[in-house]
């Protein structure tokens, strides 16, 4: 269930900031709230959606929606973990292609963090609450691959802030379409998310965050080419977004590029994962062997 507000600005409104103009205009809504509306994909200005900085013009008609709230609430589940490493810090995981993450609309069950509710009990950081519960950094649904699971806040603290100052390893592999004329090279390109379809990221210099993507070219197979690549930052979707505006979407992404027949969402694998102790201060790193569907697809680009 969802109640929609419109609202249609009058003459000597225009130019004030959306979020503003709308907590000032409707006394149930913070700021923050609206903030948060925004950021979701629930206030539009002709149909489309906006930024918080959107700036108002007379005669624009908003349209704010303002959903039900859907209780979350996260429970343990004996679901199967792959689990390459733990001790009292900390887990690295294996996670499988098609496990969600987190629980999330159309996702409260099956995810890994209920696998992990199961298998750690309370041993678990509190820092990203109750769905996300010692989740450090996450991986896409339909990426396969290694990530690092923090048990108490002092790790997941530390953890964090290797990743902020790129120093947590992060390398990936994945079949990407198309053929590279450069063997490597680093994509330097900001993403931000795409102000039409809430679901997307894009390259662009609104709202967006610095990212950087390093690639090599392990193999070429005529019109594919499997890839590795090395995050320097960990933006939302990054090495989709990234290959994707340089031409080279990776296989069967049904979001930045096409389905592939035969293949359940993109060939994307965490395949390396590296960081410092949060208490030993050691250096540690990890590698996954490639999953079958990833070798299934690169067998058949051998016989193409």
């Amino acid at each position: 269930m969802s109640e929609k507000i419109t609202l249609i600005v009058p003459e000597g409104a225009a130019e004030v900031r959306i979020d503003k103009y709308i907590s000032d205009n409707i006394a149930q809504l913070t700021r923050s709230a609206v903030q948060a509306l925004i950021k979701s994909g629930n206030v539009f200005v002709g149909g489309a959606s906006v930024t918080k900085s959107f700036k108002i013009q007379t005669g624009d008609t908003i349209d704010i929606l303002l959903r039900e709230p859907q209780p979350l609430d996260a429970v343990p589940e004996n679901i199967p973990l792959n689990i390459v490493y733990e001790d009292d810090d900390l887990l690295v995981v294996n996670k499988p292609k098609g496990m969600v993450v987190h629980p999330a609309h159309g996702n409260y069950n099956g995810t890994l963090v209920n696998a992990l509710l199961y298998h750690c009990g309370d041993r678990l950081s509190g820092i990203n609450g109750v769905i996300r519960p010692g989740i450090v950094h996450r991986i896409d649904k339909n990426t396969s691959g290694l990530l690092i699971v923090a048990k108490n806040d002092s790790a997941h603290i530390k953890l964090s802030e290797q990743i902020r100052v790129h120093s947590f390893t992060r390398e990936y592999e994945a079949v990407a379409v198309g053929s590279f004329k450069e063997t490597e090279g680093t994509i330097d390109a900001p993403i931000g998310r795409n102000r039409i379809e809430r679901k997307k990221m894009c390259v662009t210099q609104e709202n967006s965050k610095n990212a950087v993507t390093h690639y090599s070219v392990i193999r070429q197979y005529g019109g594919f080419a499997h890839v590795r690549l090395r995050l320097e930052t960990g933006r939302t979707h990054q090495i989709r977004v990234h290959l994707a505006y340089i031409g080279h979407p990776v296989l069967g992404d049904d979001l930045y590029g096409k389905p592939y027949k035969g293949l359940e969402g993109q060939c994307l694998h965490a395949r390396k994962i590296g960081f410092i102790h949060p208490t030993t201060g050691e250096y540690m790193e990890f590698t996954s062997d490639l999953p079958d569907y990833f070798v299934s697809i690169l067998n058949k680009l051998e016989r193409m």
